[in-house]
């Protein structure tokens, strides 16, 4: 159920997150904003003129979260095909990859293996990819989505494939070869099946409470129509909004006529740690002796950071880069620094330019974070899938560098803004989940405050885009909440990370769910996007 006309719409009884009164019950949301939240007594006299009042039954309302990185159209193919996420094995896989190839037509694509969980502790080899699609053209994206396999008729179907970097002629491909092959399977799409798969996404986000969506776009991860496409789609329907980001390099003048809100996102400076493409300054603990990759890959140079910063902060547009590994992150700070130098300081800073993963991060890094202004938008949910001590980048970097990946403690207390999202299909839209992943880091000196994790997938987000009072249910702020079901209401002492959790109201701290692994997460019951409802439980 949907609705195209903001209201006069009166919540009451329930337990309202405000900063304006911790102690809220009632809300009254006046056509796109929040125009008063306060107690059950003087709600009495707002719902004679309200259009409709909402009984909450205790629920909890709170501000809607804000996904800072996702890719809709892969996502909704996730959704919609063949996901393979927690896939348990090389076999399973393998049948659900034959099972998907005799239901479908065309181009098959698919998303989410991981050898690193499978007891065969491999991908399958060409031969097994071929025989489990019957021949089809298959695209099938890694976890992380920067190696993929391909069958071989998706392979033939691929110009000078075999003369890219990143091309390996039985298992998967990474670098320029990968990108090229994910292309050529992309645009097999139609319209209707790129419609099909964004609504999917859209439709799926604000039943989880989500209002808006960063779209990571670029060349190589999706298209300039795939973006056009999105845009229009969420402007034309009710559903959470979405801001563009367009990465590519130089890209300044096509992102402003794709309508996009910055020149970044994913624009790559290296891969990522799962297909050892992540830059680094050491080699990979479990790389091949002899290995001329084992340090990973490094795709732009400071220099020509530097130009793109540069050339986005004289045009008033926001830059970002994709940087996982120190090596790639030590190229992003030099090159933002350098563009610092050119065109001044305070001008790199008020763009607030953004860094995404930003996972390998040391002291003398974040610092560098703090002077030169930039945004982490980063993924807790990576940790929770691959981190801790027998994790995937355990496996990778051994287990003491792991430890060091992630720093949200570091960076909250440096200061440097964060901003969640789930980088969806890499890891599935669940905001909650994500705030979850952060308070409950697998090391715990990287923890933070469930009510900073909250604060940092909502209000984050909106900083992130240099919306600074959005993301907050106080009067006068833009009306996008959520509505949950959920549990006794806690207040978490933000020195005790796991510890000191306290149902005190003389605390005078707004309450948020019990998130302590095991227990049930909050249930969305309605999602609003500037006072129109674009979700509602049946």
């Amino acid at each position: 159920m949907t609705e195209r006309t903001p209201r006069t719409v009166l919540l009451r009884g329930g337990n309202v997150y405000s900063p304006a009164d911790p102690f809220a019950t009632a809300m009254l949301i006046e056509g796109e904003h929040v125009a008063w939240v306060g107690s059950e007594g003087a709600a009495d006299a707002y719902a004679a003129v309200a259009d409709e009042v909402v009984e909450l039954d205790g629920a909890l309302v709170t501000p809607a979260f804000v996904d800072a990185h996702v890719h809709a159209t892969s996502a909704g193919l996730a959704l919609t095909g063949l996901d393979l996420t927690g896939c348990p094995s090389l076999a399973e896989a393998l049948r659900r990859v034959a099972e998907f190839s005799a239901a479908t037509d065309g181009v098959l694509i698919g998303h989410g293996w991981d050898e690193t969980g499978w007891p065969e502790g491999r991908p399958p080899t060409l031969a097994e990819l071929d025989a489990a699609a019957a021949g089809a053209p298959l695209y099938l994206s890694r976890t992380d989505v920067h190696s993929a396999l391909a069958t071989s008729a998706l392979r033939a179907a691929t110009p000078g494939l075999a003369d890219l970097p990143g091309h390996h002629p039985d298992g998967p491909l990474t670098r320029d070869a990968h990108h090229a092959v994910r292309k050529a399977a992309l645009a097999h799409l139609t319209d209707e099946q790129r419609r099909t798969a964004q609504r999917a996404t859209l439709r799926h986000a604000a039943s989880l409470g989500i209002a808006a969506l960063h779209e990571c776009a670029g060349p190589e991860i999706s298209s300039a129509a795939d973006l056009a496409a999105l845009l229009e789609l969420a402007a034309a329907e009710d559903g959470p909004e979405v801001f563009g980001y367009w990465g590519e390099l130089g890209g300044v003048e096509r992102a402003r006529e794709l309508g996009a809100v910055g020149a970044g996102g994913d624009l790559f400076v290296d891969g990522a740690l799962g297909s050892h493409t992540a830059c680094l300054r050491a080699p990979y603990q479990d790389a091949p002796a002899g290995d001329e990759g084992a340090t990973g890959a490094a795709y732009l140079t400071a220099d020509q950071v530097a130009e793109h910063v540069a050339a986005c902060t004289e045009a008033g547009l926001q830059a970002g880069f994709h940087a996982i590994g120190d090596a790639a992150l030590d190229a992003v700070l030099a090159g933002v620094r350098a563009a610092a130098d050119r065109v001044g300081l305070p001008a790199v800073k008020a763009l607030r330019h953004r860094v995404e993963h930003a996972e390998a991060l040391d002291e003398k890094a974040i610092a560098a974070f703090v002077e030169l202004g930039l945004t982490a938008s980063v993924q807790p949910a990576f940790d929770a899938a691959w981190g801790g001590p027998d994790g995937m980048y355990a496996a990778r970097l051994g287990a003491e560098r792991a430890a060091g990946l992630n720093p949200f403690a570091a960076l909250l207390r440096a200061g440097v803004p964060l901003a969640f999202g789930s980088d969806a299909p890499v890891t599935p839209l669940d905001p909650w989940g994500t705030v979850r992943a952060a308070a409950f880091h697998r090391t715990p000196e990287h923890r933070i405050s469930v009510r900073a994790a909250f604060a940092a997938h909502t209000r984050g987000g909106w900083r992130a885009l240099g919306r600074d009072q959005e993301g907050v249910l106080v009067p006068g702020a833009p009306a996008s909440y959520a509505v949950w079901r959920t549990g006794e209401l806690v207040v978490q002492a933000p020195d005790s990370r796991v510890a000191g959790w306290s149902t005190d109201p003389r605390s005078g701290t707004p309450g948020l769910p019990d998130l302590t692994p095991g227990s049930e997460l909050p249930v969305c019951l309605r999602t609003a996007v500037r006072g129109r409802t674009v979700y509602l439980a049946g």
